[in-house]
């Protein structure tokens, strides 16, 4: 009877620990929801602007601008594809992380140093996969600043 209210306690404080990676998991899948969407539009963007540039002649004064754009698209698309590899990386090991929980507890191993080393490169990948973020809503501005120009022009 004491071994199985020992095991009972044991678990529920294994779950406790367990919580706050299982809400980090929520909160990185959510953001990976905003990055694929952004992602999609700008490769819906991407063809449209294909398809003109296309039927469009060379002489077209808004080839260039489409040319830039183009390119521009293609940056932040890469931007977009590091923020969800690494986000998704992030996932992975928090999962990782809650799975050496319980398997320490399980088997009666200290898993504290591993757990934390492994929290410590999911932060870090969360970290970068944000700052790859920020920088695709940087290059995003640029739509806006040339409607700015033509629109003073």
């Amino acid at each position: 009877m004491q071994s199985s209210i020992h095991g009972v306690t044991v678990a529920s404080e294994v779950i406790q620990l367990a919580i706050a990676p299982v809400f980090l998991l929520m909160g990185v899948s959510a953001l990976l929801g905003v990055l694929t969407s952004r992602l999609g539009r700008v490769v819906d963007r991407f063809r449209v602007l294909n398809e003109s540039l296309a039927t469009m002649q060379a002489d077209d004064a808004r080839h260039g601008y489409y040319i830039q754009e183009l390119d521009i698209l293609s940056c932040r698309a890469n931007w977009v594809h590091w923020s969800i590899t690494l986000c998704t990386f992030t996932l992975l090991l928090v999962a990782v992380v809650i799975g050496l929980l319980f398997l320490g507890s399980a088997i009666n191993w200290d898993s504290s140093l591993l757990v934390s080393i492994l929290f410590i490169v999911a932060m870090a990948s969360l970290i970068s996969g944000l700052a790859c973020f920020i920088r695709e809503i940087s290059l995003s501005k640029h739509v806006f600043q040339q409607i700015k120009h033509k629109i003073v022009s």
